[in-house]
C-alpha cells in the first residue's frame, strides 16, 4: 500500500479496478466467470455513446475488472483503446487535492474530477510512461 499524506490521518491508496478493451463483450465475461470465477457485479451501457461494460469481481479482495467495449471500437483511435487502472484514494476531497497536486506539478490531467455517466468520482492523469491512471474516491 501507498500512503498519501493527506489529512492528519492520511490514507491507503489501493488499486480500485483495472479495466480492459474487449472486441467481444460476452466471450471475454465468459472467459474471466469460467477460469477465474469471477462474479458478474453489475453491467453498464451509455447507449448515447454505444459504451458499455460489465463489472467484475472476484472473491478475494476488493479490485474489480472492468471489460469495456464500444460500438465504434473498430474507427477509435487507438490511444482512446488504451486500458486503464483506477487507484480509490478515500474521498472527492483527496481526489481533487491529489488532482490539483498532480497538475501544479506538471503532470498531464486527461480528465479533471468530475461524476461519470456511471456514477463514479474521478479525475483521470497520465503516468510517466503514457498509461492512463484514473483517481477515484
Amino acid at each position: 500500500m501507498i500512503w498519501l499524506g493527506f489529512g492528519d490521518k492520511g490514507r491507503k491508496a489501493e488499486i480500485s479496478h483495472i479495466a480492459l478493451w474487449c472486441n467481444n463483450l460476452e466471450e471475454s465475461r465468459h472467459f474471466y466467470e469460467r477460469y477465474f470465477e469471477a462474479v458478474l457485479l453489475s453491467h453498464y451501457r451509455n447507449s448515447g455513446t454505444g459504451f458499455c461494460s460489465y463489472w467484475l469481481g472476484f472473491e478475494e479482495g476488493d479490485t474489480q475488472l472492468e471489460l469495456m467495449y464500444r460500438e465504434d471500437m473498430a474507427q477509435l483511435e487507438s490511444s482512446l483503446r488504451q486500458g486503464h487502472f483506477a487507484i480509490s484514494v478515500g474521498s472527492r476531497q483527496t481526489v481533487d487535492s491529489l488532482t490539483l497536486k498532480l497538475k501544479t506539478e506538471g503532470v498531464i490531467i486527461r480528465g479533471m474530477p468530475r461524476i461519470t455517466g456511471d456514477g463514479m468520482y474521478e479525475s483521470v492523469v497520465i503516468d510517466p510512461a503514457g498509461n492512463i491512471v484514473e483517481i477515484t474516491e
